[in-house]
C-alpha cells in the first residue's frame, strides 16, 4: 500500500471520508440499515448537508482557481474553471432542493406536475416514462464520475497527450491517493445492500472534490 504524507486539509478530508464509510458499514453489520435511512441518510439528514456543503466549498475552491488562472493570463482556462464552478454550485443547490424545505416555499406548478417528489429540482424530473434520477443523475452521472476519478489520472499517466489536454482544458486531475480512496468507497458502498446507502457514496465524492480543486495533480495547469 502506498504512504502518503497528507496535507492538514487533506488528513481532515480524508478522515471524513473513512468515518463516514465506516458508520455506514457499522449500520449495515449491526442490522441498523432503518436507522440509518431515518437518521444519517435521510432526507435533509446530516449526510445529505454534508454533500452539499462540501459541492459549495468545491464550487469556491475552483472559483479561487479560476481568479488565480486569470491572474497569470490564462484566460481560457480561468473561462472554463468559472463553468466548472457553476457546475458545482449546481449540484450543491440540487442536493438539498434549492433550500425548499429549509425556507418552506411551495414548488411551482411545473415541478409540482413533473417532479417525482414534487420538489423544487432536476434530479428527480420525470420526462414521459423516464426518470431522470434512475437514468441522466443516476448510473450515467455514477459512470461519469468514476470514468474521472479513476480512469482520467491513470489514462493521462501514460498518455501524454491527454495530459496535455486536460491541462488545456484546465481540469484538475485527481492524484493516486484520490484513485485509492475512490475504489475503497466504490468497494464498501457497492457490497452494502441497505437502502440510501448512495448518500454516504455522494457525500465521500464531495470530500474527495473538494481535495483534489485544493491540490490536483496537475496544480500548475488549473490552480
Amino acid at each position: 500500500m502506498p504512504r502518503f504524507t497528507l496535507s492538514p486539509a487533506d488528513t481532515f478530508l480524508f478522515g471524513l471520508a473513512n468515518a463516514t464509510l465506516l458508520f455506514t458499514l457499522g449500520y449495515w453489520l449491526t442490522g441498523m440499515g432503518e436507522a440509518y435511512r431515518g437518521g444519517f441518510g435521510t432526507e435533509d439528514g446530516p449526510i445529505e448537508w454534508g454533500t452539499a456543503i462540501l459541492l459549495f466549498i468545491a464550487a469556491l475552491v475552483l472559483l479561487r482557481n479560476a481568479v488565480r488562472l486569470g491572474a497569470r493570463g490564462h484566460g481560457f482556462g480561468a473561462a472554463l474553471t468559472w463553468l466548472y464552478a457553476l457546475a458545482f454550485v449546481f449540484g450543491s443547490g440540487e442536493e438539498i432542493s434549492w433550500g425548499q424545505r429549509v425556507f418552506g416555499w411551495e414548488s411551482g406548478e411545473f415541478f409540482r406536475e413533473h417532479n417525482a417528489q414534487t420538489e423544487t429540482n432536476f434530479h428527480n424530473l420525470v420526462v414521459g416514462d423516464t426518470h431522470l434520477v434512475n437514468t441522466v443523475f443516476g448510473p450515467a452521472l455514477t459512470l461519469v464520475i468514476l470514468l474521472y476519478l479513476v480512469v482520467l489520472p491513470l489514462a493521462c499517466a501514460r498518455l501524454g497527450w491527454l495530459r496535455r489536454l486536460a491541462d488545456r482544458l484546465a481540469i484538475p486531475l485527481p492524484a493516486q491517493r484520490h484513485v485509492i480512496l475512490t475504489l475503497i468507497a466504490t468497494l464498501v458502498i457497492g457490497v452494502i445492500p441497505m437502502g440510501a446507502k448512495w448518500e454516504s457514496y455522494e457525500f465521500v465524492f464531495g470530500v474527495l472534490v473538494v481535495s483534489i480543486f485544493l491540490a490536483p495533480r496537475n496544480s500548475e495547469a488549473t490552480t
